[in-house]
């Protein structure tokens, strides 16, 4: 199977040597978003529960333009700079994911890129065309 590349406007553009998302088969690995705003690629807030809705919508992008949805997600990792801001990511993705849910880890880090307070990436299985 050969690699595809998947990039979106409606998803912060690559602020480094990466893709958006590289789809394998019916899998897509989706590199980290931060909470950038697509159109300008300035932090959308210095609050932490709009940083978190941010990350959600741009992750949502790039699954849409990789073929599916959000609630593809198989796995999700999010890596923060406060693990006590975890409650508000709990309520902020029960906005846009139902059951059954990804998998799902938390990592705190010391810094993010840009100043954000999180990050997130993970993996999308497609729908099978079959």
């Amino acid at each position: 199977m050969s690699k595809v590349i998947i990039a979106t406007e409606k998803a912060p553009a690559a602020i480094g040597t990466y893709s958006q998302a590289v789809k394998i088969g019916t899998t897509v690995y989706l590199s980290g978003q931060i909470p950038l705003k697509p159109d300008t690629m300035e932090l959308v807030s210095e609050d932490f529960a709009q940083q978190a809705e941010q990350v959600f919508k741009n992750l949502s992008a790039v699954c849409e333009a990789a073929g599916g949805e959000l609630q593809d997600m198989v796995k999700v990792q999010i890596y923060l700079t406060d693990l006590s801001e975890f409650a508000i990511v709990n309520e902020v993705m029960a906005k846009f994911f139902r059951t059954p849910y990804p998998a799902r880890a938390a990592i705190g880090v010391k810094q993010l890129p840009k100043g954000s307070q999180i990050e997130i990436d993970g993996i999308l299985e497609l729908p099978s065309t079959n």
